[in-house]
């Protein structure tokens, strides 16, 4: 039981970095402020240690998730670079 329990709160600490990242590449890339693309650099970072985690500590656990959550950080990963070019 502890393990699902654990399980299941890597996932949900996942979801949530992921979303969190999310939110602010997108207010970063709409201001374009230096300081608001570091933070999102910084909250992409924490969302790809969180997967990293969860994967490394995960057996059996739905891999359409981990792939999902993998393109989700890919895309968000892109966004990211590409303001950081403009």
């Amino acid at each position: 039981m502890t393990d699902y329990t654990t399980g299941y709160n890597d996932l949900k600490q996942v979801e949530m970095a992921i979303k969190a990242a999310q939110r602010m590449v997108g207010q970063a890339t709409m201001s374009m402020d230096d300081d608001q693309l570091k933070a999102a650099t910084q909250a992409l970072q924490q969302a790809k240690n969180q997967f990293q985690h969860a994967i490394s500590h995960q057996t059996g656990v739905d891999q359409q998730f981990f792939e999902i959550s993998s393109e989700l950080i890919e895309r968000i990963d892109h966004q990211l670079d590409e303001a950081k070019k403009k």
